[in-house]
């Protein structure tokens, strides 16, 4: 067991890696969440502690299965970020093929906490039945009104949809490696959320709204058992100015041995001028390039993330992506110079950088694919679609 610490809250708690979970009376969903894989963000994984309390004490009743685990127990316990790798960033590469293969060693302890959590994860996935859902709880070093970070299927896109928070797609082109990505590549609906700044008391209460409306969503609580309207309130009262569906296109990777600093003041969604001085890296003053809304900007001392940039997307932009992707016009992109399929499994593209200059990323993006650069010459772009397990979703209450 370990001892967690709020400066929220001021008061500890006790926890494993399994805070609780609890299976109901009758079949449903299966709800998988997960708090506190950074270790200076305690607020899930206090919300979660709450929530399960208050169904037992309550008699709430529960359709499936609800699972709640604590992230790096080792980095909670310490109120760090993590010790020497980033957790949220060891889904990837040879890491998660020997993790997968049952090779990897505990190098660290930031692995063996992967391999813990991959342990349970797994072991939920071979021993339960879905639908699962997956939420990974998060906080930030800014001020930040709630907010959704979506990988961009349908299916995580159209329940995630049902929240009155904005959503924010693409994130995963510019992170290596988090946890949410590796479940999303297994075709489970999978996602993240970020409820407040770190320290904030309105963090927990915004995590605890979050955790009851998965739960009525999803269909493992009726809405009429918990007081949904408070909850749901509790959310929307923040984003009023920012309700939407936005995407990154710009990310300010701190570089090893770089000397980055964020000018104070910025909080997420924050309405930025083209020309206005965002931050400074090794003396040089860094400015906006355009007139837009900043993101995440960095106020702590480890991650490499200065900031990112998003702006919003058109509605019709993603009803025609819908429908591209339900038709399976992507199949007719191979018929262009330069754009060739990377395997036999056709989820896929292997595309010539001189064709991609000349065709937007917004365009692979309205296919339904992510983009990661290979070489000089070359990038892999991945279909969204290629992995999810529609069939497991056709009879689910928001669809």
């Amino acid at each position: 067991m370990h001892k967690i610490y709020s400066k929220a809250l001021n008061e500890h708690i006790t926890v494993g890696r399994v805070i609780d979970e609890i299976k109901g009376s009758q079949p449903g969903p299966n709800l998988i969440f997960t708090g506190g894989i950074h270790g200076n963000e305690p607020s899930g994984v206090f919300a979660l502690h709450r929530v399960m309390r208050e169904i037992r004490g309550q008699g709430i009743a529960i359709s499936g299965s609800i699972h709640a685990i604590s992230g790096n127990l080792w980095a909670l316990e310490r109120g760090e970020r993590f010790h020497e790798q980033d957790l949220n960033r060891l889904w990837k590469g040879t890491t998660l093929e020997k993790l997968m293969d049952g090779t990897l060693t505990k190098e660290n302890h930031d692995i063996s906490e992967q391999m813990e959590i991959h342990g349970l994860i797994e072991n939920i996935l071979n021993t339960e039945e879905g639908p699962f859902y997956f939420m990974d709880l998060h906080t930030t070093s800014s001020e930040t009104i709630p907010f959704l970070t979506v990988n961009d299927s349908l299916l995580n896109r159209k329940f995630t949809e049902q929240y009155p928070v904005p959503m924010i797609l693409g994130i995963e082109e510019y992170l290596d490696g988090p946890l949410l990505s590796h479940i999303n590549d297994l075709g489970y609906i999978a996602f993240g959320y970020e409820a407040g700044q770190h320290d904030e008391l309105s963090s927990i209460e915004n995590h605890v709204a979050f955790i009851y409306l998965s739960l009525v969503f999803s269909g493992a609580v009726k809405k009429e058992d918990i007081d949904f309207h408070h909850y749901f309130n509790t959310l929307a009262k923040t984003t009023v100015d920012s309700r939407g569906i936005f995407e990154i296109y710009y990310r300010h990777e701190i570089k090893e041995g770089e000397a980055f600093t964020m000018h104070p003041g910025y909080c997420n969604f924050q309405w930025v001028k083209k020309g206005q001085p965002l931050a400074v890296s090794n003396g040089v003053e860094i400015r906006a390039t355009k007139k837009g809304r900043v993101f995440m900007p960095l106020y702590q001392s480890q991650g490499n993330d200065g900031f990112f940039a998003v702006r919003k997307i058109s509605p019709i932009f993603l009803r025609i992506s819908a429908v591209l992707r339900r038709v399976h016009a992507d199949r007719l992109l191979t018929w262009l110079p330069g754009i060739n399929w990377a395997s036999e499994k056709r989820d896929a593209l292997i595309v010539n950088r001189r064709i991609a200059r000349l065709m937007a990323k917004q365009f692979f993006h309205l296919m339904g694919y992510r983009s990661k650069r290979v070489d000089k010459t070359h990038l892999i772009v991945k279909n969204r679609e290629a992995s999810s397990r529609t069939s497991e979703y056709v009879t689910v209450p928001w669809k």
